[in-house]
Parts: structure tokens; sequence; C-alpha cells
């Protein structure tokens, strides 16, 4: 993604993530009966399609969001066609199709395989159904976009390496990039900022693109990094999210480290948050699952509805994919997830309780960080 208008900031203050969920009504978009068009009134269909089950994010977080704020509102008319492709490409295709010949109003579409669906996006754009992508930029001539900014996201995770191995690294120290799936074009983005950061600095040893974005086959990368490269001299790894992270611990762990370099991750994962606590892993990136959830929900209700200014201020950015330019767009902030700041992110959003967090083997560890 070549991303037009960027954000300048490397973090936000988790504080400010809720803002934008308050503001919207602002812009209009309220939910009122009497703002929606004669053609396409309260009572629409909003078809939702996720692209994995392993991660837990789809289920919790961004379904019942977007499904709770299209209700909201469409004054409770409005409903969600839900379907999740379990990371087969080939089923997502199958879900966009069976979207197209029951005529839903509207997509919001996270892909699978960006670049395998745009003929799929093509079809509904033809059938005169908008679609937009959601998390993931599609290909394919696709409405509108609503994401975190990824680029964003590597540079927080690169920056913060750096910051974490401080004075005691030159370009001869050496670390692994554990980057996503290469038919992620997220994972492009992810590793476009975090070189941005690292590049230079240090020795890049190894680098991998990690395919489906498996906890175990991170884990079979790490194990060859550390064959080649030796455990005792990686001084950290970058890795672009906390499944990964937990794949690349195990690794080293078996390899006998006790002392652990410093490990990125991203998506706040339960298990992630952990194990910043116990030091196992240094960082993660939170990133407001509903935020971005409601955010797609009122593009989508919006679009449909043909409530045009108020579209335009909620996709008020643009951006490129490979096969379209200027695509309006709503990148979401996010927000660099240390030890210091769990309280003050994930427990305060509502995203986990302390109990959640706490639990048997942690309780000390909570206790250290005075998380009670």
């Amino acid at each position: 993604m070549n991303t037009r208008t960027r954000r300048s900031g490397i973090a936000v203050a988790a504080g400010s993530l809720t803002l934008s969920l308050s503001a919207c009504g602002a812009l209009g978009v309220s939910g009122s009966s009497s703002e929606a068009s004669p053609a396409k009134g309260n009572d629409i269909t909003v078809g939702l399609l996720l692209p994995e089950k392993a991660n837990t994010r789809y289920d919790k977080f961004d379904r019942p969001s977007v499904e709770a704020k299209v209700a909201e509102l469409t004054d409770k008319q409005g409903k969600v066609d839900y379907a999740n492709a379990d990371a087969s490409a080939k089923t997502q295709a199958q879900q966009l199709q069976k979207m197209v010949d029951d005529q839903v109003d509207v997509i919001l579409l996270d892909a699978v395989d960006a670049h395998a669906i745009a003929g799929g996006v093509k079809k509904a754009k033809d059938a005169g159904i908008p679609v937009i992508a959601y998390d993931r930029l599609a290909e394919g001539p696709i409405d509108a976009y609503v994401s975190f900014d990824n680029e964003l996201v590597g540079e927080v995770q690169g920056r913060s390496l750096m910051e974490k191995l401080g004075s005691n690294v030159d370009t001869s120290s050496k670390i692994v990039m554990m980057n996503g799936s290469s038919t992620d074009p997220n994972a492009k983005q992810f590793k476009a900022g975090a070189l941005s950061e690292l590049q230079g600095k240090l020795t890049i040893a190894k680098s991998y693109d990690t395919v489906d974005w498996k906890p175990e086959n991170a884990e079979a990368n790490m194990k060859q990094a550390i064959a080649a490269i030796g455990a005792n001299n990686i001084v950290g790894v970058y890795s672009a999210n906390d499944g990964m992270a937990g794949g690349v611990i195990k690794a080293l762990k078996e390899a006998g480290v006790t002392e652990l370099p410093p490990v990125t991750g991203q998506d706040a994962d339960l298990p992630a948050v952990q194990r910043i606590l116990t030091g196992e892993q240094y960082m993660s990136v939170y990133k407001s699952y509903p935020q971005e959830a409601e955010s797609a929900a009122e593009m989508a209700v919006a679009k449909v509805q043909g409530k045009d200014i108020q579209f335009e201020a909620l996709a008020s950015e643009r951006v490129d994919s490979p096969t379209d330019k200027g695509i309006p767009a709503q990148l979401v902030p996010v927000v660099a997830l240390t030890k210091s700041n769990i309280r003050s992110t994930v427990v305060e959003d509502g995203i986990y309780k302390v109990s959640d967090i706490c639990t048997g083997e942690f309780k000390s560890a909570c206790a250290a960080a005075k998380l009670k």
C-alpha cells in the first residue's frame, strides 16, 4: 500500500483511541432513520467477510462490534450477514459470491489473499454492491478502506526494539526478522515500517516471510535461524505479530536460551500480554479492534444510505493498491504495549480484565507490575 496521507505521529496515547467513536455523531452518522435515503433506508444487510479463526480477535471483537454498530445506526433494522473463511482463499471467494447472489447491500471484506479476491470484488462491483476493504487492502475496485496505519505499526515495533537494545548494539549486532505471510498486503507494510527503523543500524542476519502467519511456521523458521546464526549471537527478534512471537520464544527456549532477547509482537493477544508481564516478550502493538470495526460499520452504512458527506468525512485519507489509486481510507492509530501501560490500554479499554491476565503462574508477575 502506498499511503498518500501518512500520520505524523509514531504512537498515540491510549486514551485517545476512543475519541473517534464518540465524535462520529458530529459527522451526522447517528442512526436516525430520518437521515436514510429513500433508496436505502434502515432495513439494510451488511455482508461481513472475515479471514480466519486462529486469531481470536475476529469472533471476540470484530464481528460483535460491527453487528452492534450496524444495529445502532439503523434503529435495529439493519442486519449483518457473516462468514469466516478459516484461512482459505477459495472458501472466501465462494462466500463473497454467495453474498453477491443474495444481493446484500454492502460488503466489508477482510481478505485472506488480497490479490486472489480481486475478481470477486469486481463481480460485486458489477452487481452494484459496494465493497469496503477491512483491515487488509484487497485488490480490485473497492470503494473504501479502513484499517490501522500498518506502516506505523512496523515503525512502532522497530523503534521499540531499537530503544530496548539501546547503546549496546551497533551495525554488527544481529537480529532476526519474522515477517508475516507474503499473501497479506499488511505484512509488507509492517515490514516496510520496521525496516525504516532498523535498516543500517544493525545486521538483519535472517529474514522470513512466514507462511499463513502460523506460529508453528515461525518456530520452524526460528530454529533455522538459530542453527545458522547461533542462539547467543541473536540480540533481538522482530516478530510481526504475537502468535509468531510465541513460536519464536518457544524455539529460543528449546535452544537453551535462558536470558531471552527482546521480541516484538502485535495484536495484544492475551498470552502475549502475559509473556510481556513475565519478560519473555518485550512488547506488542495494541490496536483497538472495536474502534476499527465500528469505523467500518459507520462507513458501510453511510455508503449504502447515500450519506456522501458523512462517508467522505469518515474516509478522508487516500491510499493506493496494486490495482487502484486514490482509494478513500480511514487509518486508525496504534499504541506500543509494554509492561508499563497494560492497565491504561487493554484493561481500561475493556479488552481484558485483570482477572483474565493475572491467572495462576502470572499472579506474581502481576503483583510485581502492580497490576491488581
